[in-house]
């Protein structure tokens, strides 16, 4: 089994963060037009403005960072991030699929896929550290908000 290199912690807790933005970057290039989008989809009652995914998905793409940084300084082995690194490619995929292609069902399946990986991903790390896997909670409930919310936009369009 391979150990991953360590770094300073600082040095490592910007590689995480890095790691994130990119992840952030790549949907926000996708979300360009995200809230013309959003606002001429029917949506059911509960669904929330469009400008409240940018202040929570900051606080949670944060949470994501330190979250993999804290079950790093564990001294956790490559493959144990590869839950961890799905959910991140997953993240970035869905919101391509979603606001760009408009293909919602498909946005569907691959949400609910990120859901099953971001629970394992939580499991993985709470062998290690249950503050690292506690972090994973709050993108855990958020993103099934997100997957309720996915499904209900595939029903009513």
């Amino acid at each position: 089994m391979t150990t991953l290199p360590r770094p300073a912690p600082p040095l490592a807790l910007a590689g995480f963060v890095a790691a994130v933005a990119v992840v952030a970057t790549v949907g926000s290039l996708a979300a360009t037009r995200s809230r013309v989008v959003y606002s001429g989809l029917a949506q059911p009652p509960w669904a929330p403005p469009s400008w409240l995914f940018g202040p929570v998905w900051t606080v949670l793409y944060l949470t994501i960072a330190l979250s993999g940084w804290l079950f790093w300084r564990t001294g956790a082995r490559r493959r144990e991030f590869g839950w961890y690194a799905a959910g991140l490619v997953l993240n970035a995929a869905w919101t391509p699929l979603f606001f760009a292609a408009g293909a919602y069902t498909v946005a569907l399946v691959e949400i609910v896929v990120l859901d099953v990986v971001i629970v394992a991903t939580a499991v993985v790390f709470r062998r290690r550290s249950t503050a690292a896997a506690a972090l994973q909670l709050p993108y855990l409930a958020w993103t099934l908000f997100a997957t309720a919310l996915n499904a209900a936009i595939v029903v009513l369009n």
